[in-house]
């Protein structure tokens, strides 16, 4: 299989403000000059991690969803990250994974930040979602589902032979007060998943004044950091490597000796 290029837009975000943060994210995507496949934007990037689900939020049709189907497009990308969307009377914290041709897969994000009161102004979904692209098979989750290993476990597929995901991705609006636990919980998630592991943060204060350091990072299958940005608002992109994944694979199996679970 072929290696896999990704860019990760690290931002400040406009708060509460749709039509300017699709327009900041429209300028920043076209300002991307290398070849890239996936874009992947923060949690909640049209508005803020925002409680105000009644006011804020669009439907499958609206207008932050219709942007990402254009612009995936226009720049023949996927391109993924979270919205608040109402669907069938329930408000949802959504990651929307928009394919070049129109075809969104999406996930529902599973562990709601009760400290947030977000439990309150949201359901929580049940379902994970495999991405695939270019035989790369993807596993997005969104901010909190960090700190769950269980969701997020990697395990060997029966009907394959193979891990069930490659990439785990997670969008994120973590605040900087707690940055050392986005850290050490991206990396033990790529050690014990052996995936690469990719995290995009926002950074600067958001409406409530709670400050983001971003801290947006890749890293490797063995805990090697490719990528760490603090601070600073940034686009990077780079390649990862799927001959690298398959040799730590091939020469350290140990997924094959995992616990056997089942999740409810």
């Amino acid at each position: 299989m072929s290696d896999l290029k990704v860019t990760l837009i690290q931002t400040q975000l406009h708060w509460e403000n749709i039509e300017q943060n699709l327009r900041m994210f429209d300028e920043k995507i076209n300002s991307i000059k290398e070849r890239t496949e996936v874009v992947i934007l923060p949690e909640m990037f049209s508005t803020g991690f925002s409680m105000k689900s009644e006011q804020l939020a669009e439907t499958m049709d609206g207008s932050a969803v219709q942007w990402m189907k254009k612009k995936a497009a226009e720049k023949n990308i996927i391109i993924t990250g979270s919205l608040i969307i109402k669907e069938n009377d329930q408000y949802l914290n959504r990651l929307i994974w928009m394919q070049p041709n129109g075809v969104a897969g999406t996930y529902d994000k599973r562990h709601l930040f009760g400290y947030a009161g977000e439990h309150e102004h949201y359901q929580p979904g049940d379902k994970r979602l495999i991405a695939q692209v270019k035989g790369w098979k993807i596993c997005p989750i969104i901010c909190y589902d960090l700190r769950f290993p269980v969701w997020s476990r990697n395990v060997i597929s029966p009907e394959t032979g193979a891990p069930v995901y490659d990439v785990l991705i997670n969008v994120a609006n973590w605040p900087e007060r707690r940055s050392i636990a986005w850290k050490t919980l991206l990396h033990a998630r790529a050690i014990e998943n052996q995936c690469y592991a990719l995290g995009v943060n926002r950074v600067g204060n958001d409406g409530n004044n709670i400050y983001h350091s971003g801290d947006s990072s890749i890293i490797d299958p063995l805990g090697e950091i490719i990528y760490r940005k603090e601070h600073d608002e940034d686009i990077f992109t780079t390649t990862l490597e799927r001959s690298r994944l398959d040799e730590i694979r091939k020469n350290i199996p140990f997924l094959k000796d995992a616990d056997k679970f089942q999740v409810f």
